[in-house]
């Protein structure tokens, strides 16, 4: 019986959308159905980020938003990241807001209803047991819907070990908790059962804080990652993935965790994808950001796995105006990008975190001069990611069809980069190849192959 329906707006990463789409299949559980628009529903429900400051400025306006245009009766709440980590702040700000629910809340607040918390600890507890709870499984587990699209996020662990002077996350998400291989894997199974008229699932997109790092945190022979015998976790899962679908992606790859075991094993999946969280360049600002590496590091692995293979595409993003850079260190960073020729990069001003080790340091970065530098950096980038799709013209390349007349190559990581516009009859889920016969900046334009074009 449907008592209710529900609107679910999320926000931030996709992380974050792996969490809605678990509370989506809990609603609808419980027997809520999904709404039309937020208009119509009974429920609507925020899943906010509070990674950066502009982020939680989003999350208070689309909660403003969807406050003044929901229907007469309707409940608003509030959860994820920013219920976690400013709760009773929250409850004080927002009186529109009938409910900030941190996880392992009750979602509907519905007088006279019971349903139930969501059922997950993201405190500093790495376990139930760990908690003092005996939750039988938590909001990792819960079963989710079927995807809608032909790629899936999917979610193998839950917090970060690391302590990363400007990230607040480890604060209100716990230290890291690794999801066993088995779970990962039946959920992967699950998903690719798809429900009556949905498209086949061809993509996997694997995520975490620290997706490096996972199954560290776990008992077993999967720990001996640092040891020149052991197996890494997080490349035999990539493997076990890999096994049962078209394409394997990862997302977050903390930089030094990137082993050849690991560079083999994402090289074998077909999707030569490397998203690297460098955050910066510099060797003393990066020891400032308790962080591992700088750019002749980088600049090396980077050219091992373009060696390896030619045609590997790479990701990250950067910090700018951290405490502490200096002109040298800004220049050091430009050097780089154009060195590394990277496909894609996301450029961020640096947001002082309460709690976090950035926020007590010496020397802050005036917000200009940190906007004056993203900047030129994305004015940077920007041209040489043109320059990469504009020598892609006239190659034929192998396209997984996310949405009429929408689709992507091993190239692009969906809901991040560019995507390439393809005619609207192909079907949806589809792998067809395509002559690219354009570009528009990030993006791509192609045609369906002819025979004689692929020999």
């Amino acid at each position: 019986m449907i008592v209710g329906r529900y609107w679910l707006q999320t926000l931030g990463c996709p992380k974050n959308q792996v969490d809605s789409d678990k509370l989506e299949g809990y609603l609808e559980a419980q027997g809520y159905d999904r709404a039309l628009d937020p208009d119509s529903a009974d429920l609507v429900v925020v899943n906010t980020c509070a990674f950066i400051d502009a982020a939680r400025q989003e999350s208070i306006e689309t909660v403003l938003q969807l406050a003044e245009t929901r229907r007469n009766g309707a409940r608003l709440v509030v959860t994820g990241c920013m219920a976690e980590r400013y709760g009773d702040e929250l409850r004080d700000a927002l009186p529109e807001v009938d409910l900030v629910a941190g996880f392992g809340r009750d979602l509907t607040g519905a007088p006279g209803r019971t349903v139930g918390a969501v059922p997950i600890t993201l405190g500093a507890a790495r376990t139930a047991s760990e908690a003092g709870t005996t939750h039988a499984f938590d909001l990792r587990e819960l079963p989710r819907p079927s995807s809608r699209a032909p790629w899936a996020y999917v979610k193998v662990a839950e917090g970060c070990d690391r302590i990363c002077g400007f990230c607040a996350i480890p604060s209100f998400r716990g230290k890291q908790r690794s999801r066993s291989s088995r779970e990962v894997l039946a959920e992967v199974d699950a998903l690719l059962a798809p429900a009556p008229g949905a498209p086949p699932l061809r993509e996997i997109v694997l995520v975490a804080q620290d997706l490096a790092s996972y199954g560290r945190d776990r008992s077993g022979p999967g720990r001996r990652t640092r040891t020149a015998n052991g197996t890494s976790p997080i490349a035999t899962l990539t493997r076990a993935v890999s096994a049962r679908v078209e394409r394997t992606r990862l997302l977050y790859l903390y930089p030094s965790g990137l082993t050849d075991e690991l560079i083999e094993a994402v090289l074998n999946t077909g999707v030569p994808y490397f998203d690297l969280s460098l955050q910066h360049v510099s060797r003393p600002l990066l020891a400032r950001m308790r962080r591992w590496g700088d750019g002749e590091r980088f600049l090396r692995r980077i050219a091992d796995i373009r060696a390896a293979d030619a045609d590997a595409t790479f990701r990250s993003s950067f910090i700018l105006g951290y405490p502490g850079e200096t002109e040298r260190d800004h220049d050091l960073l430009l050097q780089f990008l154009h060195e590394a020729q990277l496909d894609w990069a996301g450029f961020f001003p640096f947001s002082n975190e309460v709690g976090t080790h950035a926020a007590g340091l010496e020397d802050q970065v005036a917000p200009e001069l940190a906007l004056e530098r993203l900047r030129e950096c994305a004015e940077l980038q920007d041209a040489i990611t043109a320059a990469k799709r504009d020598r892609l013209i006239g190659e034929v390349r192998r396209v997984l069809v996310d949405a009429p007349g929408q689709g992507r190559t091993v190239h692009e990581a969906p809901e991040i980069d560019g995507i390439v516009h393809l005619p609207a009859d192909l079907p949806v889920g589809g792998l067809v190849d395509l002559v690219i016969t354009g570009a528009e900046g990030p993006d791509l334009h192609g045609r369906p192959a002819l025979v004689r074009e692929l020999v």
